[in-house]
């Protein structure tokens, strides 16, 4: 089970103003392109679940990641979540052409067709880019996004921890202190892609 505090931050200047606060603790950036699938005839989404593939940089890592039955209240999301690295040359192979999916030797993808039966095959519902700064903060390790929707820019903080309530917490008081407009989250990146519009 993954538990993340996340919080939506208001606008460009928002984010800015978060990032210059935490340059000191900046660990790493990442340019993240997550694309994603379901089965031919909708069995994951229709059980709440979703595959997605995400490429890091120049298609230095992929990595697989199944996630299921997600929960998000007052900006807490729990969600089962399975991950597996993948050659990210076969993983841009299957993006090309999703029926590989079903023959690549994986345990994430093992589990999707016997869990879900996807024996018609799966398919590509396509994705979204993500610039993702990790910064080491106060014991947390703090994920500041900035996702590129065709239909706009989401900014948001996400910060895994097993004590979410205590994460929350200090990442509020760090936002009121100063100044910066936030809101819990109310869906995940995948949800907002496929309404097509930010909230």
């Amino acid at each position: 089970m993954e538990v993340e505090v996340k919080l939506r931050l208001a606008d460009a200047n928002a984010h800015r103003h978060v990032t210059t606060l935490l340059s000191p603790f900046h660990v790493i950036t990442h340019r993240q392109q997550n694309l994603f699938f379901d089965g031919a005839a909708s069995e994951l989404s229709a059980r709440r679940a979703v595959l997605r593939l995400r490429f890091y940089g120049d298609d230095e890592r992929c990595v697989a990641s199944l996630k299921a039955r997600a929960v998000l209240v007052d900006g807490v999301s729990r969600v089962e979540e399975d991950e597996e690295d993948l050659d990210p040359s076969i993983g841009r192979e299957c993006v090309a052409e999703p029926a590989k999916l079903g023959s690549v030797e994986s345990r994430v993808l093992k589990r999707v067709q016997e869990e879900f039966g996807t024996e018609k095959g799966l398919v590509g519902l396509g994705g979204f880019g993500n610039l993702r700064s990790v910064y080491d903060w106060k014991g947390l390790k703090l994920e500041v996004d900035e996702t590129s929707f065709d239909f706009g820019t989401l900014y948001e903080i996400e910060c895994e921890s097993s004590d979410p309530e205590r994460a929350k917490r200090l990442l509020e008081e760090f936002l009121k202190e100063n100044e910066i407009n936030y809101s819990y989250s109310t869906a995940s990146k995948f949800a907002i892609f496929r309404s097509g519009k930010l909230p």
